[in-house]
C-alpha cells in the first residue's frame, strides 16, 4: 500500500533497515532510474573527519556518542540542503546503532529535532529492507557483520518506525528483479516519472548491501 503522502512538495525517498540489506545498491538504481539526487551515507564521511576507525568506535564511548550525534545531525542537514526530490540510503537509521553502541539515546529523544524530523520523514515514501542471511557477509570494512547484529538493528528500526507512526513498505525479496518492481509501482503510483534514456532491469542481478555497518 503507497504511503499517504502529505502536502504537494517534492518527493523524498527513503530505504531504511539495518547493515548489509542492500539499500544503497537500490537507493542507486532509484537514483538512475529516476534521475533524480542521491544522499549517499553520511557515516562514511563523519567517520573521515573525525579521524576515528572502527576498531576505536568500539571502545570509546565519548567518541561514538560525538559520531552517531554528528551523523544524525548530517542527516537532517543533507536532506535539508537537497531541493526538489531526493533518494536516500537512510534516514534516522543511525539512532538504531545509537540504541546499541552509544548512552545518547535518552538526549536524542528529548532533543525536539528528532520529532521534527520524523514527521519530515512521514511526508516520504519509506521502503523497509528487511535482512537476509545471504547478504551478511565480511569484507573487511564494516562492524558488526554477523547475523545476530542484523537482526537486533532491523528490530529497532522496526520500532522507531512504529514508535513515531511512519508508514512504510516492506521490502521483503532478496531478489533484485522483484525489489525494484515492488519499488517502481509504489514510485510511478506516487507520480515519479522515469529519467529520460532510463532502462528497466532486464534480470535479476543480487544486491551486494554496501552499507556501513556496526556504527551505521
Amino acid at each position: 500500500m503507497l504511503p499517504h503522502r502529505h502536502g504537494n512538495g517534492p518527493l523524498r525517498i527513503y530505504l531504511v533497515g539495518a547493515h548489509a540489506t542492500g539499500k544503497t545498491t537500490v537507493a542507486r538504481w532509484v537514483r538512475d532510474r529516476y534521475g533524480i539526487p542521491m544522499i549517499a551515507e553520511v557515516a562514511r564521511g563523519v567517520l573521515a573527519e573525525m579521524e576515528a576507525q572502527l576498531d576505536t568506535l568500539r571502545t570509546d564511548i565519548a567518541l561514538v556518542n560525538r559520531y552517531q550525534t554528528e551523523v544524525f545531525a548530517r542527516q537532517i542537514d543533507q536532506e535539508r540542503k537537497t531541493e526538489g526530490p531526493f533518494v536516500s540510503d537512510r534516514a534516522f537509521c543511525n539512532l538504531a546503532y545509537a540504541a546499541h553502541h552509544s548512552t545518547i539515546l535518552g538526549e536524542v529523544f528529548r532533543d525536539r529535532r528528532l520529532v521534527e524530523y520524523m514527521n519530515w520523514v512521514r511526508e516520504g515514501v519509506v521502503f523497509f529492507l528487511r535482512p537476509h542471511r545471504e547478504l551478511v557477509k565480511a569484507d573487511g570494512v564494516r562492524a558488526g557483520l554477523d547475523w545476530e547484529e542484523v537482526v537486533r538493528i532491523d528490530g529497532m528500526v522496526k520500532l522507531l518506525l512504529e514508535i513515531f507512526d511512519v508508514p512504510y513498505i516492506p521490502v521483503e525479496s532478496l531478489s533484485m528483479q522483484e525489489r525494484v518492481r515492488l519499488i517502481e509501482r509504489v514510485l510511478d503510483l506516487a507520480g515519479l516519472e522515469h529519467s529520460a534514456g532510463a532502462i528497466a532491469p532486464a534480470r535479476e542481478t543480487k544486491p551486494n548491501g554496501h552499507t556501513a555497518a556496526g556504527h551505521n
